[in-house]
């Protein structure tokens, strides 16, 4: 099972970038729509921080505050993909994203708790100028 995060890059504030997360390995019972995913980030210096989640079949999401309204998350479980498209972007958004994957069978959805997740992926950089 591997996640590969794309998309990221250099765009000045007020701009807007798309990240993408591929899912590679998920198969038949373990296949990507038996997951909830989330994405995360860190800036240099601080914590991993929630970002945003989608569950399983893309019917409910869940943003932080400090990105409501400027991002949006979603998935198209037939691609194995998932995105987070990025509006609006501050030099605050600055940070190393995250992509990660939480079993949803469970029933114990991960949400923000980073360590409750299955998978990761290796992040893309995202850095936005004043």
């Amino acid at each position: 099972v591997q996640l590969q995060a794309s998309g990221g890059g250099l765009v000045q504030a007020g701009g807007s970038l798309r990240l993408s997360c591929a899912a590679y390995g998920f198969s038949g019972y373990n296949s990507f729509s038996k997951y909830n995913m989330g994405w995360f980030r860190q800036a240099p210096g601080k914590e991993r921080e929630f970002v945003a989640t989608v569950n399983w079949s893309g019917g409910d999401t869940n943003y932080a505050d400090s990105v409501k309204g400027r991002f949006t998350i979603s998935r198209d479980n037939a691609k194995n993909t998932v995105y987070l498209q990025m509006n609006s972007l501050k030099p605050e958004d600055t940070a190393v994203y995250y992509c990660a994957a939480d079993w949803a069978d469970d029933g114990d959805a991960a949400g923000g708790d980073p360590r409750k997740y299955d998978y990761w992926g290796v992040g893309t950089l995202v850095t936005v100028s004043s």
